[in-house]
């Protein structure tokens, strides 16, 4: 009988099994994983060079990441945060590089070094990695009996990692749970406009991105208005709009923007400025530059030709000098470059690194251990759980965390 079986071989998955035999080095502990291989987002994370946390290192600051779970993620990151895990990563011989976003790096810039890290100390502590084990079933009686490729296998205590999987939210219905219903969370906005056509490619540094809801759609999201607005830069891809600014925006919003079936309106300011303040900095141009063409003098840190496109968008004379802009036609142009509506007509996930909203109700596990409340002996760590954080290495974060806390309540 096993101490411990670890369902999905991922991130909190391994970083449970490798901690808990670290601390308890008698437990009998095994990892099954349904696919060929494992570890599979950690590999894919960061462009393949993972990015294993974020340089925040106030708890408080750092659950503020987490559209859902903020709250229960406190006590946890109490117990075990981002110093923590650099300090855990460092101990081990991987030596950790914080970029000027606050992503958290391998100084390799390659997965494959904590890919490696995990697989090796699963190796020195003689931890079984099963592949291509799939839980068909899973009953509770004096212990954890798992139909695992059509064997039984008995189990004191089981955790569950095994990320955003319907077959497995099943089975966990069955033994009393409830499930959010998932959604997809940090997608890119897919628009048709001319705002952005054949752009693609350009960005800005520093953009304003809010969501339009009316008064009934803003009361059944349970956002606020700041909520609905979010800062950061801004990716023209070939089929809309990405980079931070969005993907905040989509995670956030998830939920209303699956209820909006992701048909719904934007605002978006490449100014970073309210209306008043990028009509000051047009005017001052004005003021200083009377003889310079508009089109030739971009602002605001926009690339060239997305500042002709908005130019050629504001007035009717593409070769006007600042001297020539009437107050109309200069207010026009603030109002472009601070707040331009455009209409999104679906998503594109996320590169391959796709992350659901929903997953196990939070009020049915105790944070204090990440033990199920209603089934004793039964663990949940990552994905599986109704906690999602914005991009930058957040959910990896709560994933080593939540681990740990397991490894130290077993």
């Amino acid at each position: 009988m096993l101490d411990l079986a670890i369902i999905g071989g991922g991130a909190a998955g391994f970083f449970a099994a490798i901690n808990a035999k670290t601390k308890h080095p008698n437990l009998k502990v095994e990892i099954f994983e349904k696919s060929k291989t494992v570890l599979g987002k950690v590999k894919i994370s960061g462009g393949g060079r993972c990015n294993v946390t974020h340089a925040c290192f106030d708890n408080r600051t750092l659950v503020s990441y987490y559209p859902r779970g903020n709250k229960e993620l406190l006590s946890v990151f109490e117990r075990f945060n981002t110093k923590d895990t650099v300090k855990w990563f460092e101990s081990r011989g991987i030596v950790l590089k914080s970029e000027a976003d606050g992503r958290i790096f391998p100084i390799s810039d390659n997965s494959e070094t904590i890919v490696n890290c995990f697989l090796d100390e699963c190796d020195a502590l003689k931890i079984p990695i099963k592949t291509l084990r799939s839980v068909k079933g899973i009953e509770k009686k004096e212990c954890f009996q798992l139909n695992i490729n059509d064997e039984i296998i008995e189990a004191k205590q089981v955790l569950v990692a095994s990320g955003s999987s319907d077959s497995f939210w099943q089975l966990l219905k069955g033994l009393g749970h409830h499930v959010i219903e998932p959604v997809p969370s940090l997608f890119t906005f897919n628009i048709d406009h001319d705002f952005i056509a054949d752009l693609m490619g350009l960005s800005v540094p520093k953009a304003s991105v809010r969501l339009l809801l009316d008064k009934e759609q803003l009361k059944a999201s349970r956002l606020s208005q700041s909520d609905l607005i979010q800062n950061g830069p801004l990716l023209i891809t070939h089929w809309g709009l990405s980079g931070p600014a969005i993907l905040k925006l989509s995670s956030i919003a998830a939920r209303v923007l699956n209820q909006l079936q992701y048909r719904f309106e934007i605002s978006v300011g490449l100014s970073n400025l309210k209306l008043e303040e990028t009509l000051d900095v047009l005017s001052k141009v004005k003021s200083e530059h009377p003889k310079k063409q508009v089109v030739n003098t971009p602002l605001f840190n926009i690339p060239q030709r997305w500042w002709q496109r908005i130019h050629s968008l504001s007035f009717v004379n593409t070769f006007n000098t600042w001297s020539d802009v009437s107050k109309k036609d200069l207010l026009k142009f603030a109002e472009n470059l601070s707040d331009f509506n455009l209409e999104v007509h679906g998503k594109s996930t996320f590169k391959d690194e796709f992350v659901t909203a929903g997953g196990i109700d939070l009020k049915e596990v105790d944070f204090k251990s990440m033990q199920s409340k209603i089934v004793p002996g039964l663990y949940f760590a990552g994905e599986v759980l109704n906690i999602d954080a914005l991009t930058g290495g957040f959910n990896f974060q709560a994933a080593w965390s939540e681990a740990w806390v397991i490894a130290e309540s077993l």
